[in-house]
């Protein structure tokens, strides 16, 4: 596990990005609404100025099936979900649904102002997605940011590993991490998801199909279109070697000097509110969705 200052030297990061500190925060497994209620936590520490810029890198404990902000509930299959002991949780960031088991999952969190994550949603994506690939290149990987998606892709369905968008990450074009954002008062969180290994068409046993059918033409496509590090690399990965990695890359692509840190006490303030409160509550996972919040 990484437990020193990360600084590396690139002369592209440079250039593009003043040298800036930023907080790193390995938080281990939490259950679903504890992740999510973190997350929050820390971008509203962040908006009151007690807390910096932070990368996170966190796991989930059971295993949790998150649905995008403005997500269907509908298209869980929670009977299977409570039979398999998987927890249910709604992010706070859009995009379509995540099973998180055997992964590393990473959050960033800072100002909009920041070149980093300044400008449009696809432009801040676009710039910490080079931080990914960077951490993937690390692991001796030759990732790329995804084009388009998929010509026989057709309707969106309700996996986000059923192909990349175009900023995500891909290894011989396949989908190897899937990211979500949000931007609200002046602050931009994006997490994402990293498979480490398993069987990437698992998600397709959460969620909702009028048919048998319907979930084993998900199993194949996710096979086909998506993977796992294991798969990528040919070999396992832990959990500590990855986020080593994808801090090096983070520090490496944008300019960053990371400093291992703990929540605040401010923080595990707020995140335990915004567990009992919203994240652990069915009123918000599965609230209804406006078809105006679909749209976006």
């Amino acid at each position: 596990m990484l437990y020193y200052m990360i600084r590396l030297d690139n002369t592209m990061a440079t250039e593009t990005y003043p040298a800036a500190t930023w907080r790193l925060l390995i938080t281990g497994a939490q259950d679903g609404p504890t992740n999510m209620a973190i997350d929050e936590a820390i971008v509203m520490a962040v908006g009151e100025g007690v807390a910096p810029p932070t990368v996170r890198f966190f796991a989930w404990q059971p295993p949790c099936l998150s649905l995008g902000y403005a997500q269907d509930a509908a298209e869980a299959d929670v009977d299977r979900c409570r039979a398999r002991g998987w927890d249910i949780v709604r992010r706070p960031t859009g995009g379509r649904a995540i099973l998180h088991i055997d992964e590393l999952t990473y959050s960033v969190v800072a100002p909009a102002s920041d070149p980093r994550v300044a400008g449009g949603v696809l432009e801040s994506y676009n710039r910490l997605s080079e931080a990914l690939v960077a951490g993937l290149h690390h692991l001796g990987l030759m990732p790329e940011r995804a084009k388009p998606i998929y010509q026989d892709r057709g309707a969106l369905g309700a996996a986000c590993f059923d192909g990349p968008a175009g900023y995500e990450i891909t290894v011989g074009g396949r989908k190897l991490i899937g990211s979500a954002q949000m931007r609200r008062q002046g602050l931009v969180l994006q997490h994402g998801a990293l498979p480490l290994e398993g069987d990437i068409a698992r998600i397709a046993q959460a969620l909702a199909f009028e048919s048998e059918g319907e979930r084993r033409a998900l199993e194949a496509r996710l096979r086909f279109r998506a993977t796992t590090l294991h798969l990528a690399l040919g070999r396992r990965v832990t959990f500590e070697e990855a986020a080593d990695a994808l801090a090096a890359g983070f520090a490496q692509a944008l300019n960053l000097t990371l400093v291992p840190g703990d929540l605040t006490p401010r923080e595990r303030e707020l995140a335990e509110w915004l567990r009992r409160e919203k994240y652990g509550h069915e009123a918000w996972t599965f609230r209804s969705v406006a078809i105006s919040d679909r749209e976006k």
